[in-house]
């Protein structure tokens, strides 16, 4: 399924040069990979606490950028730059769960939306990350399929964040639909991860 994802490369050629600068300053990609986990959970709390004033959410989809941006500094430092490790690995897969949840918690505190259902996405969204990284222990590689993978997530949920913080009012609309809609795609994204690994694992045997 198409995703978002495709167009890593490009955006990796665009930072590559500040990877390099940081290489040579002694930044590791565990460093950057904390990091951006930390500002996530202080962006994601300070959000929750100021939601009475919905123009914080339009602190979201500026974070969300920059947290792109630092996921694939972190990335390029590992491969790129010989900084790969064990715990890198766990780092890499677990603090993205964690940035996820606290970045899609001030949604919840909306009376538009339904807590049980940003709840749903914020599960679905960690299963599917689990459901990528599981491949793996197959012999396939990690899986990145959407059609609602990490940076889909970041896109769509920063757009809504930009579109709520802008009209600065609720809609009833919006709080029913985009939950479901995310939850679905999650759902669709669990499957074709599922498939794509075990595809893949086929026409390795």
């Amino acid at each position: 399924m198409p995703s978002i994802y495709s167009l890593k490369p490009r955006f990796q050629a665009i930072l590559r040069p500040l990877a390099r600068a940081l290489a040579s300053a002694g930044v590791r990609a565990n460093h950057v990979t904390l990091l951006a986990c930390a500002l996530s959970i202080v962006t994601g709390v300070l959000v929750c606490a100021h939601i009475e004033n919905r123009r914080w959410l339009l602190v979201l989809p500026v974070f969300l950028f920059v947290r792109m941006a630092m996921n694939a500094l972190d990335g390029m430092l590992a491969r790129e730059f010989g900084q790969k490790s064990d715990l890198g690995a766990y780092l890499n897969e677990l603090t993205d769960v964690i940035s996820d949840a606290f970045l899609y918690l001030p949604f919840a505190y909306l009376a538009e939306f339904s807590a049980l259902w940003i709840g749903a996405v914020i599960w679905l969204a960690a299963l599917s990350e689990m459901t990528g990284a599981v491949a793996v222990m197959t012999g396939a590689s990690r899986r990145y399929d959407g059609p609602m993978g990490k940076s889909d997530r970041a896109f769509a949920f920063g757009a809504l964040a930009l579109i709520l913080g802008l009209v600065n009012v609720a809609l009833p609309g919006v709080g029913w639909v985009v939950p479901k809609l995310t939850a679905l795609a999650l759902a669709a994204t669990v499957v074709n991860r599922v498939r794509s690994g075990l595809a893949e694992k086929r026409g390795i045997t």
